[in-house]
């Protein structure tokens, strides 16, 4: 669906801005599903300033989201209404001084590991079977392979809807498995630290994250990476196996037959039938084992 042009009032009512807007910009190309709808209007700022600028002056009704990389996330059908934010290379910078990493949250997790192990600080291989970038790992408390973001974090920087600048610290952030407590704040920068460590064995880690993600998800396929958070003590993709959906099929979407907690565009695929899967995927696995899973992919948008 076509919304409303609102780009073009915004840039009028906001003569310094310096970054692009446009509106109606799909942004199928930009998600890892390569599927669903188109944001009303898209904003690249240049900078920090350049965004804390514009939230400042967009009026507040206006719904804001920014956009990582699109590795955990499904845009519906529909399109989403307001403005989806997208960081330029001003937000993708890496410095390493002595012990502490920062980092833009335009930054590949794996490029921040690879820095990390460049500079021979341990504690950042877990990144490197991340497929997103640092603000999106901030917001979700981002892990894997035994790692957490929280395991390395000291502070980021964000700006809220008011285009005030804020400074968290590890207790503010309030990190939970999955999760980070600091609500309607765009992160751009963040701040770890690491411990001194060996880097051919750092690197060495890396490869064999690597290599283990390969053989064991759908990492060269058209997916939003691990569907659905772990409940207490179960595996999702063990309890989505038990209920029989291993390779379940609606429309072009699939649950991956390589990993089962992993759903798949075969190339055709709406966002409305990896969804729906989804769904029907949590159905088959509560009937199986009383146990309703969480989605951990973010669906945004309307279908």
């Amino acid at each position: 669906m076509a919304f409303p042009d609102i780009a073009a009032a915004l840039s009028r009512s906001m003569p310094r801005l310096r970054g692009a807007l446009a509106g109606n910009v799909p942004l199928a190309s930009r998600t890892w599903f390569k599927t669903g709808g188109a944001a009303q209007a898209l904003f690249e700022p240049q900078d920090a300033e350049d965004l804390a600028y514009f939230l400042a002056r967009l009026d507040p009704a206006i719904p804001v989201l920014p956009l990582g990389l699109g590795s955990n996330l499904l845009v519906r059908d529909g399109g989403i209404e307001g403005v989806i934010i997208v960081f330029g290379s001003s937000f993708n910078s890496i410095v390493v001084e002595g012990e502490s990493v920062s980092a833009g949250a335009g930054a590949a997790d794996v490029k921040l590991a690879s820095a990390a192990a460049a500079a021979a600080l341990s504690g950042f291989v877990f990144l490197r079977g991340i497929p997103g970038a640092i603000g999106g790992a901030l917001r979700m408390n981002a892990g894997a392979y035994g790692g957490e973001i929280k395991d390395i974090f000291v502070s980021c920087t964000g700006i809220d809807r008011g285009g005030v600048m804020r400074r968290y610290t590890a207790a503010e952030m309030d990190f939970t498995y999955r999760h980070c407590g600091v609500k309607d704040v765009i992160f751009t920068q963040a701040h770890f630290a690491g411990k001194p460590g060996d880097r051919e064995e750092i690197r060495a880690e890396m490869a064999e994250i690597a290599r283990a993600r390969g053989a064991t998800q759908p990492v060269n396929t058209r997916t939003g990476g691990s569907t659905f958070r772990n409940p207490p003590g179960r595996k999702a993709w063990e309890l989505i196996d038990e209920a029989g959906c291993r390779g379940l099929v609606l429309g072009d979407a699939q649950v991956s037959e390589l990993h089962c907690n992993f759903l798949v565009n075969r190339g055709n695929a709406s966002a409305a039938d990896i969804e729906d899967l989804g769904d029907e995927v949590r159905r088959r696995v509560f009937d199986r084992s009383g146990i309703m899973l969480e989605w951990e992919i973010e669906r945004i948008g309307a279908r």
